[in-house]
């Protein structure tokens, strides 16, 4: 027996007044995560200081980061966001010598691609992958691009901007026989959709806890698969060494985990609402989350396009993320009259976006319909 879903969705009081469809910019909050949020301000008020407890619950984010990873808690970092994850690795790379180039798809959030760029003076070399006619990056673009010269390739898991899926897996295989390593961005799947590094093979991976995660901003996660724990991060602070405590100011001594990765003090208040909101997801299961969600995209993309609108999203199943990207002559328009109806969508690219978590259910889809049938003058 799955999921109650209905009892699931009592637990968002926003789906009250809002057909909520931006969990790719923000998840909801939860009351479980509002709960650990009071529990903060609870904990602050009557202590003060605990500084004891609060690494308690950073070291619980880890542990729960990395179970929903299939990872190991020694090859999670949790960082501030999933920006200063890619620059702590960043700093750790040596572009010295013939292997100095970064590929990028052009599928990437911006964040990714510019911090690379600014690798440059270290002697980074940044080449982007261009897309196909569908939006999408295929594999033999990638071929293409992949040579002896190639150190990093940074790949998102599903594009913010058009719901595109890239072949991770198959990328990461291409990627490895020819010598280099991959970072995987996850902020748009992780929480919506398994995300198992050890499967997937991938070096590296990054994100974030305030989208599908449904934690809050301000605190996010890197993966740094065993064999990398080598590497040496020039971002460095006082939590990343290996004794926190010895507060020693003539040398830096770094975690032999990926705590090594982290900088200064963790995300406190961030930590409590990622260990409530990840419990959430892992007590649902990211399985019957994926299922749910794809089985509610795929209602809304075919009821979409039955009634003449055109998607940027790609309907194959095994292409896709929790996105249903749809075209307009003036998304930020369409997107404004929609949130007037209490739809809340969000615009990229030309497509207004709309991002479904497992909260979400068919009345959404019937409101977001309405709403686009309703301004259909502002459909492409």
């Amino acid at each position: 027996m799955g999921p109650d879903w209905t009892a699931f969705r009592a637990l968002f009081p926003t789906l009250e007044r809002k057909a909520y469809l931006a969990s790719g910019s923000y998840g909801l909050l939860a009351k479980p995560v509002e709960a650990a949020f009071r529990q903060y301000l609870d904990d602050r008020l009557d202590r003060g200081v605990d500084w004891g407890g609060w690494g308690a619950r950073t070291e619980a984010v880890r542990e729960g980061m990395a179970a929903l990873l299939n990872g190991q808690p020694d090859e999670i970092a949790i960082t501030t966001s999933a920006s200063d994850g890619i620059n702590s690795l960043a700093s750790a790379i040596d572009f010295a010598g013939r292997r100095n180039k970064v590929l990028l798809s052009n599928l990437e959030f911006p964040t990714g691609a510019q911090i690379w760029h600014a690798q440059a003076p270290r002697g980074a070399v940044v080449q982007h992958v261009a897309e196909a006619q569908d939006g999408g990056v295929p594999l033999e673009h990638f071929a293409a691009a992949i040579d002896e010269t190639t150190k990093l390739i940074q790949i998102t898991h599903v594009c913010y901007r058009n719901g595109q899926r890239l072949d991770v897996a198959a990328i990461t295989r291409l990627a490895h026989e020819r010598g280099a390593m991959v970072l995987l961005d996850a902020f748009q799947s992780v929480g919506a959709m398994a995300v198992d590094v050890a499967a997937l093979d991938v070096d590296f991976a990054v994100g974030g806890m305030l989208k599908y995660l449904l934690g809050t901003a301000g605190i996010g996660w890197l993966y740094v698969a065993h064999k990398h724990l080598g590497l040496t991060p020039t971002a460095s602070g006082w939590f990343a060494q290996a004794d926190i405590d010895a507060m020693d100011i003539f040398a830096n001594a770094p975690a032999t985990s990926a705590r090594r990765f982290q900088t200064g003090t963790p995300p406190v208040v961030g930590s409590y609402a990622a260990e409530a909101a990840i419990a959430l997801i892992r007590d649902t299961g990211i399985a019957a989350i994926e299922t749910r969600i794809r089985d509610l995209t795929g209602e809304a993309m075919d009821r979409l396009t039955a009634a003449g609108c055109q998607l940027a999203t790609p309907r194959d199943d095994a292409r896709r993320g929790p996105q249903v990207a749809v075209r307009s002559t003036d998304a930020p328009l369409l997107t404004a009259k929609l949130i007037e109806r209490g739809v809340i969508v969000s615009s990229r690219d030309g497509n207004v976006r709309a991002m479904f978590h497992a909260y979400n259910d068919a009345s959404d889809v019937g409101a977001l319909l309405d709403g686009l049938l309703a301004h259909r003058e502002l459909l492409a």
